[in-house]
């Protein structure tokens, strides 16, 4: 929701040190598999229930997902790269609930419906993208993407605002789980109008 607002604050001081790091030679998409690698031992670290840990590693991820696409720019961006970028995403973000279902068997239920509405959340998301491309329907709201971007009320932005709130109070990953699973149900239905929309021309 906040993600195409927040992209003129957060653009510049990424695209510098993305410039940065290209000119050492280090290519976006080792980036983005490093940032992949944190993100699931972020997971491994709520597992084990080093919660500042694995907030810590959520922070670096992040931080590493911002710097991939930046590098690509300061290079060239490739299709390959947009790929490995969106699967690394969803293996962080499933890694986290999965996480804190090993960490106490309570929160089982719970993670596995947050990780159900993910995959809604990430099915809605991928299918507009593909009928998207086939139409010509394009958009920099996100910043230069490799596929259309749809926006929705659950999007990155507040998906990282969950899971450091996750990692700072874990004891209450139930609610904060349920809570976030509602919002991506709510995605999808917004999603779902949109491309009704989009695609049928019908408000």
């Amino acid at each position: 929701m906040f993600d195409a607002r927040l992209r003129p604050l957060i653009d510049p001081p990424l695209n510098a040190i993305g410039r940065r790091i290209a000119r050492v030679g280090i290519g976006a998409n080792q980036v983005t598999l490093a940032g992949t690698a944190i993100g699931i031992g972020a997971g491994i670290a709520i597992a084990d229930r080093r919660f500042a840990l694995a907030l810590a590693l959520v922070l670096v991820c992040r931080l590493l997902d911002g710097l991939d696409g930046a590098v690509a720019r300061a290079t060239h961006k490739s299709d390959f790269g947009g790929y490995l970028d969106i699967v690394g995403d969803f293996a962080f973000y499933v890694a986290v609930p999965v996480g804190f279902g090993f960490a106490d068997s309570a929160n089982l239920p719970f993670a596995l419906l947050l990780v159900a509405s993910f995959t809604l959340t990430g099915i809605s998301f991928l299918a507009f993208a593909v009928l998207a491309s086939t139409r010509g329907i394009e958009t920099t709201a996100h910043g230069e993407k490799s596929f259309f971007y749809n926006s929705g009320i659950a999007e990155g932005g507040e998906t990282i605002a969950f899971f450091i709130a996750m990692c700072l109070w874990p004891a209450a990953f139930p609610a904060l789980a349920s809570a976030f699973t509602a919002l991506c149900l709510l995605t999808v239905g917004q999603r779902t109008l949109a491309a009704r929309h989009f695609l049928t021309g019908r408000s």
